[in-house]
């Protein structure tokens, strides 16, 4: 039995560039960081009592006899890109909802991804993990999402993820002190608007669509990564920081008429007024989770402001994702259900 643990992601700066629409052509670039709310998927061999041969336990419950019956189109595709003929058992838990900004899905895909191939007997690096991880998102399920969810899920940490033409990736992480990361953390806060919505159809009210106002936002949005990498390693005040995510979310917007809604607008303009520097929604756009910057001082007129919102406390996480359980007593791989269950039946009806 494998249980692997990967975390959710705060998308910070640069947004909207990690589309391969944009960056195959102009290149691309995000900061962004993992925090201490994670996916959880347990896995294993189905033991070969059972009439199904496939089991997933999320939102629903399937029991299935074939990769092609899954309805989970990530379960699915990633069975068939491993070529797993073997019975598996799989469990997904979440400390956050999913539709939620946060990049549930791919941390999801990568997650899976790891506790399968642990499963196996196999380990592939964190760059590995993102960029299969990619690949079943975009090329098998056809999604139109972004680079950076896979990345950071599977790297942690604070990342400042660059994007070229040809079509790779680079992972730099930013190095601050611990002083500098803890100041950075005690000035955000996390809501929850309560407002799900599916990060593909958002973004494709935009990212295939690149006409030059577009274009100018998105470079904007890329520039701003920039700006905020030399605050933080700076040592001067972090205040700037909320005024660029502000800046960022008014480019952000300008995108389509599917990344905020007059809700949306509405907690966030309460919460500026409340004294919020500046902010934005952690996803596509549309609901889902918002990310605010907030000086200590004024965050319980945030609070009181946002009281339809739920407050999500968090801390940065920096290991991104791992096989946190690993039980090799339960192995019913093919292999070892030939070699020493098989005989054990045997004996127990005779």
């Amino acid at each position: 039995m494998i249980i692997s643990r990967t975390p959710f992601r705060l998308s910070l700066f640069g947004g909207g560039t990690d589309y391969p629409s944009w960056y195959t052509k102009h290149g691309g670039a995000v900061l962004a960081t993992t925090i201490d709310k994670y996916c959880y998927l347990t896995c294993r061999y189905l033991p070969p009592f059972f009439e199904h041969k496939y089991r997933l336990v999320y939102s629903r419950i399937e029991n299935c006899q074939t990769r092609e019956e899954i309805t989970h189109p990530v379960v699915r595709a990633v069975l068939q890109h491993l070529n797993m003929d073997a019975g598996v058992e799989i469990h997904h838990d979440g400390d956050l909802p999913a539709r939620s900004g946060m990049g549930s899905s791919s941390a999801f895909t990568v997650g899976l991804l790891h506790a399968l191939y642990a499963l196996k007997g196999e380990m592939r690096s964190r760059e590995q993990l993102a960029r299969e991880a990619i690949h079943v998102e975009q090329k098998l399920l056809a999604e139109t999402v972004g680079c950076q969810d896979q990345i950071i899920t599977a790297f942690g940490g604070i990342n400042h993820i660059s994007f070229t033409p040809s079509g790779d990736f680079s992972v730099r992480p930013v190095t601050v002190s611990k002083h500098r990361v803890s100041a950075l953390q005690s000035n955000l806060m996390l809501f929850y608007t309560g407002v799900e919505r599916i990060a593909s159809q958002v973004a494709n009210s935009y990212a295939n669509d690149l006409n030059e106002s577009k274009r100018r936002q998105l470079r904007l949005v890329r520039d701003l990564v920039e700006e905020a990498i030399d605050i933080l390693q700076g040592d001067g005040d972090l205040e700037p920081i909320g005024a660029l995510l502000h800046e960022a979310w008014e480019a952000k917007r300008s995108l389509s008429t599917q990344v905020s809604t007059d809700g949306i607008d509405g907690l966030y303009d309460a919460a500026r007024r409340a004294g919020a520097l500046g902010g934005k929604l952690v996803g596509a756009g549309g609901g889902g989770f918002m990310l605010l910057f907030v000086p200590p001082s004024r965050q319980q007129a945030v609070k009181d402001a946002l009281r339809g919102a739920l407050h999500v406390p968090f801390r940065f996480q920096f290991s991104g994702t791992q096989i946190i359980f690993y039980d090799p007593e339960r192995d019913y791989s093919p292999e070892a259900v030939g070699a020493e269950l098989a005989p054990n039946l045997v004996r127990s009806v005779g």
